[in-house]
């Protein structure tokens, strides 16, 4: 058998590291300066139209999204919502004929207090992604996670899915071409009008956001929460939880600021380490909404996933290539072992397995777009207790009257 510590004295090959081909995949002109996959080598514009079109067609694919609708980026500072949100603004900027139509808004879950960051470091992290959103010109909202504690029990429970539109593709061109009618419509008026009623909102959405970003957070807010995640034993538990009171406040800004679908930024590789860590975690009912492209189980509010075709190396190149600036902030899982949480296992196992085998990650996530619940779709008439309370999936067992007591239990101690 082969040992580590065997000697060979150089009989070995050593096969260099494989070049980037000369010229571009996709133009066959220029010069290739990455290389995304085997024999996927691509020149700096081509990579940028190919990365640019993913993302308008997994969004045009699913049509999900209607002309007029508010929609809710949630922004955590990292590589791949960072990236999201630079997709928004080359979508809504471009005059192409695919032009994205909806209007945005940015929310940032400020969870520093969960991980022990003092009010000077959250201060600043906060401060530089307020640098990044202003330079969207985007209304933004910044939530800081001790705000879980005033929000109504409405947030537990399912909404009203009145608002939704019909699937089919010719109310979906009726919609675009309603849209673009209406717009046409607004064109005509007076540029003093617009020029007017472009600055009244203006001042009107940073009045709010800053009536937002300095809501009063006090001490006592702070220790609450601490208090809580200290009483969590482990840290599988407490990444858990802290997941959960995030979907909550986010959920919350959506439904009374008037946002009818959340963008999230969760990439291909993300995605992958969530299904393993969730069938783990017990959660192997509700994969399909955990993973898929939407997720309508709170019904007035829809989750969205458009950056689930890309992976981490791609979003990773894109940035780096064209300046898209990220923030890191420091999370329960920093500078933590592989074997400290079953998030964190799961996402050291795949990623180690990826260096080896780069299929790894594009078959797991294939594996995950055949996934669908057996369960049946959530509406207001379904009963309280065949849901669970936190996260309002339809339970996957006989005993549910039994497991949502023990919800309730455990929520309250």
């Amino acid at each position: 058998m082969c040992q580590v510590d065997e000697e060979y004295n150089g009989q070995l090959e050593h096969r260099g590291a494989p070049r980037v081909s000369k010229k571009c995949v996709k133009c066959k002109e220029n010069t290739a300066v990455l290389i995304i996959r085997a024999g996927d080598a691509f020149c700096r514009g081509c990579f940028k139209d190919y990365f640019i079109h993913k993302f308008r067609a997994m969004l045009g694919k699913n049509r999900v999204i209607f002309p007029g609708e508010k929609v809710l980026l949630a922004v955590s500072g990292g590589p791949a919502s960072i990236s999201m949100l630079s997709q928004v603004q080359e979508g809504l900027s471009r005059d192409a004929p695919k032009k994205l139509r909806f209007v945005p808004g940015i929310i940032y879950i400020d969870d520093g207090g969960a991980s022990g960051q003092s009010m000077e470091e959250r201060k600043r992290a906060v401060a530089q992604l307020e640098s990044v959103f202003r330079a969207t010109n985007y209304h933004y909202h910044i939530v800081h996670l001790e705000q879980v504690s005033s929000l109504p029990s409405s947030v537990l429970e399912a909404g009203s899915s009145a608002t939704e539109k019909p699937e089919t593709g010719l109310s979906y061109k009726a919609a675009v071409d309603h849209f673009i009618q209406t717009r046409k419509n607004q064109n005509q008026h007076s540029d003093l009008s617009v020029e007017n009623g472009q600055s009244h909102l203006s001042s009107l959405s940073m009045q709010e956001v800053q009536n937002e970003v300095t809501s009063p957070i006090t001490p006592e807010h702070t220790q609450a929460l601490q208090r809580l995640f200290a009483s969590v034993r482990t840290l599988t538990a407490k990444e858990d939880l802290l997941h959960t009171l995030r979907q909550h406040l986010i959920l919350h800004t959506a439904r009374t600021q008037g946002y009818t679908k959340v963008m999230m930024g969760d990439s291909c590789s993300r995605l992958a380490i969530k299904l393993l860590s969730n069938i783990s975690l017990g959660r192997g009912a509700s994969l399909a909404m955990d993973t898929g492209f939407s997720d309508p189980r709170y019904g007035d509010v829809v989750i969205v996933r458009p950056m689930r075709d890309y992976s981490s190396k791609e979003i990773a190149y894109y940035n780096r290539m064209f300046d898209i600036p990220s923030v890191f902030i420091p999370g329960l899982d920093t500078k933590a072992q592989d074997k400290a949480s079953i998030q964190r296992l799961t996402e050291s196992f795949v990623t180690k397995l990826q260096t080896d085998f780069p299929s790894t990650v594009s078959t797991i996530y294939r594996t995950s777009e055949k996934l669908h619940t057996a369960c049946p779709p959530q509406n207001t008439n379904t009963q309280l207790s065949a849901k669970c309370l936190l996260c309002v999936c339809a339970l996957d067992t006989k005993l549910g009257d039994c497991i949502f007591h023990l919800n309730c239990n455990t929520l309250i101690t």
